[in-house]
């Protein structure tokens, strides 16, 4: 008989679980990331993405591709944990409402509601340090172009210049964006993953949990592609804001988004999408393996 945790233990065992996740997803796709911001803020300055990492490596080697590491780990870790841990309890609520008992299992589509409402929590914690992350990634480019005066790249000038030029509220820039890029996002995110799982177990005839790594990976890969070409555009637009607000006051989510489309064309939002697709499988395949695998070693010790 398997004994359900506290419900304190289970929000900290989805919480670590979920940071896990989100360590081992930074360190697999970090260099694909920069090269994704980069190709956003500058779309005009490299061919592709391939072009993108071989002339950042050339200029600033190694270091350069894992620029933004330092936030990005912390980024990633504060948005999983926190995602990972409302996730958990927007299931509850979900549960509750639904007038079903605690261990109920739910529907993909419940999943996705519960992982699209635990994504307005996270953004509140992804705002600021996705925004530390942009600018440390941009550095290079908005020095080179004159846009700013040459600086300390380190995450604690960055966040030392934001606290000076701009107050707290400037750690917030590009929030609105962030959490209507995040909302339909994770939707779709843990809509797509979950209804891979089943597709898996249904396959191989087995339980979701049983599905094994390989189709975890996969399920974990589809979710991010399906979130990020939803959302692809919304990110664009919040990553240009993030960095652009260095210079000054920078026009909001809509202004932006229309300037993008209307100067530079639609082509423009989807640039860097290709590190994107190319990053979301080992990247979010990491993320759910991690968390997956954790959560399960976690919960083992309350098998009685």
């Amino acid at each position: 008989m398997t004994m359900a945790p506290h419900p304190v233990v289970q929000a900290i065992i989805d919480l670590t679980a979920g940071a896990i996740g989100g360590a081992a997803c930074v360190f697999s796709g970090q260099p694909l990331d920069t090269a994704k911001v980069k190709m956003q803020t500058f779309p005009r300055l490299y061919r592709g993405f391939i072009h993108c990492i071989v002339s950042t490596y050339n200029q600033v080697g190694v270091r350069g591709l894992y620029q933004g590491t330092t936030p990005a780990l912390m980024a990633n870790i504060a948005e999983n944990s926190v995602l990972f841990m409302s996730y958990g309890f927007c299931q509850q609520v979900i549960r509750f409402a639904a007038g079903l008992h605690q261990e109920a299992v739910l529907s993909d589509m419940q999943k996705a509601c519960a992982g699209s409402v635990a994504s307005i929590f996270s953004s509140l914690v992804l705002c600021p340090t996705e925004l530390v992350k942009c600018r440390l990634q941009a550095m290079y480019e908005m020095e080179a172009s004159g846009r700013i005066a040459k600086s300390h790249n380190s995450v604690w000038s960055v966040v030392k210049s934001i606290m000076r030029n701009e107050g707290l509220q400037g750690f917030f820039q590009g929030l609105t964006t962030t959490i209507a890029r995040e909302v339909p996002g994770y939707f779709c995110f843990f809509g797509a993953y979950e209804l891979s799982r089943t597709a898996f177990a249904d396959y191989m005839k087995c339980g979701k949990d049983d599905i094994g790594v390989a189709p975890i990976v996969f399920s974990g890969g589809f979710g991010g592609a399906c979130l990020w070409l939803v959302v692809y555009p919304m990110d664009c637009v919040k990553s240009r804001i993030q960095v652009m607000s260095m210079t000054g006051k920078q026009a909001g989510f809509f202004k932006t988004f229309m300037t993008i489309a209307r100067t530079e064309g639609v082509r423009a939002l989807y640039s860097g999408l290709t590190p994107t697709m190319v990053r979301t499988f080992p990247a979010n395949g990491a993320l759910f393996l991690g968390y997956e695998a954790s959560r399960k070693l976690m919960m083992k010790q309350f098998d009685s």
